[in-house]
């Protein structure tokens, strides 16, 4: 029987970080390593954000470079992880009666490969991608992450990608910003004390949370992919946050990790 795996959400921040090498590529290098190895690996990411759940069944997803205005090398980066199309119909099962399309247009947006470019730096793990449904509410996304949850046990390694707190009107851009804004902080920090204490309601409500909140997440695609990582966490779990931080003063890169 295969062992369970965790369920892991990355701040990724700036495309940047595929080519970096700092404090959370090491981060995410080192998750990687310690982990045991994955059969396939499903991620949630922040960029494929769009009207219908579906999920990525090629057998060779491309790597989509889904930004503008960075250095050439960045638009070189390839990673030529291989898909399952098994686990996508798995998925796709597992979700029912849910339409859920199976794609072969999308591939791994930077979400996803600026993450796993360190975490999986061979690129061997077959990965398949699961849409965020824009249309929907949160409580949908988190209930989509504790379907998904038996997923664990057989070897897959459920990711979320995106930033706790992610404003980038607020951000700073080839500034120097000394110090994370206050309301970055005390939203990071509040909502970590609900993650330790598995109360999620107010996680999966934040409209309701307040000025710093809605500062924090002025738009649901970086902060959905938390939701599915903390539905899939079961009972008595642990939960840590092995990487933790704040760049340009606004993109928190905590990293929260499920058992």
């Amino acid at each position: 029987m295969a062992e369970t795996l965790p369920a892991i959400f990355f701040g990724h921040g700036n495309p940047m970080n595929a080519l970096m090498d700092n404090g959370y590529t090491r981060g995410w290098r080192l998750i990687g390593e310690r982990t045991p190895a994955p059969k396939a690996i499903l991620s949630i990411s922040a960029h494929w954000y769009v009207p219908e759940t579906g999920v990525t069944v090629g057998t060779a997803p491309r790597t989509i470079h889904d930004f503008g205005g960075f250095p050439p090398e960045l638009y070189r980066v390839q990673y030529p992880a291989p898909g399952d199309p098994e686990l996508a119909r798995r998925v796709q099962g597992m979700l029912a009666p849910l339409p859920v399309k199976l794609d072969s247009s999308w591939g791994l947006d930077h979400g996803t490969w600026t993450v796993l470019r360190h975490a999986y730096p061979e690129a061997d793990i077959p990965v398949v991608q699961l849409s965020i449904d824009e249309s929907q509410p949160a409580s949908f996304h988190f209930e989509i992450g504790r379907r998904l949850a038996p997923l664990r046990q057989e070897g897959i390694l459920m990711v979320g990608s995106g930033n706790l707190v992610h404003n980038l009107h607020a951000y700073a851009w080839g500034r120097r910003m000394p110090d994370p804004y206050d309301w970055a902080v005390r939203f990071e920090k509040e909502a970590r004390q609900m993650m330790l204490a598995g109360v999620y309601a107010p996680l999966i409500d934040y409209e309701k949370l307040g000025r710093d909140a809605m500062l924090s997440i002025p738009t649901p695609d970086h902060y959905l992919p938390l939701l599915y990582v903390l539905g899939a966490r079961q009972q008595g779990e642990d939960i840590a946050f092995p990487i933790e931080g704040v760049d340009g003063g606004s993109i928190s890169m905590l990293t929260v990790q499920v058992g």
